[in-house]
């Protein structure tokens, strides 16, 4: 029996998380891996495994995600991306795809990953067209609190105080290079956050709790507190929801697409807040 000539092909995604389950192929229920590998049996006739750089969980978006797969030789990018284009659903995409060596993982080779959340501050962030990508909150945050409490996530700390489950097998430890706030347009901020790895719900809990530091009804330094008693009585406030979560960027030590790779530096910039 011949054996099939296969070459790694590297995709860089975008997906809407309102109409997942996450990432991760599960059965009976739909989930972005389960869309895109069902794409990939449909036009080589036979199921194709995805590998992606890590796992979104359900509602949660991507306009950076990267996942691998392995095709035949006689699909080239093109072919492919063409047949991705038209039988993809509306809500995902294939910004970017290209060869890679065999032996690239998406998961493993990643230095560093970039989430951004966005917080809607003011009542137009309840429109439909924004309040599937965003927390609709309404309400105006202080936020110098939230930069200031936003200082003490730079560098290598715990993060079990705030993960849904804790990860026995690889340690509770992360190592942020950036936290920054910035403003999302006119209606409200956007978090952004890069560390080697995050714990499970962890820039959702980190989220939550800040915007509760911005609305005055935690001190500033509960941040720096729940890292440095990761298991003490202080409890996070309840994690922000999942639709303001976008997996923005994943970091390579060498570029993979035509796009900025480098990690920033362990700085938090601030900004003014819309009103």
């Amino acid at each position: 029996m011949s054996t099939e000539a296969l070459t790694r092909v590297c995709l860089k995604l975008h997906y809407l998380g309102a109409g997942f389950h996450g990432w991760q192929l599960q059965p009976d229920v739909r989930t972005v891996q389960g869309e895109i590998e069902g794409v990939l049996e449909r036009i080589t006739g036979r199921r194709r495994p995805l590998i992606a750089s890590g796992r979104t969980d359900t509602g949660v978006h991507a306009t950076g995600q990267i996942a691998v797969v392995d095709l035949p030789d006689s699909w080239s990018t093109d072919r492919l991306r063409r047949a991705l284009d038209g039988l993809l659903p509306d809500d995902v995409w294939v910004e970017s795809l290209r060869v890679v060596d065999p032996d690239f993982h998406p998961r493993f080779d990643a230095v560093s990953r970039r989430y951004v959340y966005r917080v809607g501050l003011v009542r137009a962030s309840l429109s439909p067209f924004h309040r599937t990508t965003c927390w609709p909150l309404g309400e105006s945050i202080e936020l110098d609190r939230v930069v200031e409490a936003s200082t003490a996530l730079l560098g290598d700390h715990s993060f079990l105080a705030f993960a849904k489950s804790g990860q026995p097998e690889r340690g509770d430890r992360c190592t942020v290079h950036a936290a920054e706030w910035s403003r999302w347009s006119d209606l409200g901020l956007a978090f952004t956050i890069t560390a080697n790895r995050y714990l499970h719900h962890m820039v959702r809990y980190l989220v939550g709790t800040l915007v509760d530091v911005g609305r005055g009804r935690r001190p500033v330094s509960d941040v720096a507190a729940l890292l440095n008693e990761p298991e003490g009585e202080q409890v996070t406030s309840p994690p922000a929801p999942p639709e303001g979560l976008v997996l923005d960027h994943v970091t390579y030590p060498e570029p993979l697409f035509d796009d900025s790779n480098d990690i920033p530096s362990l700085t938090s910039s601030s900004t003014q807040t819309p009103t």
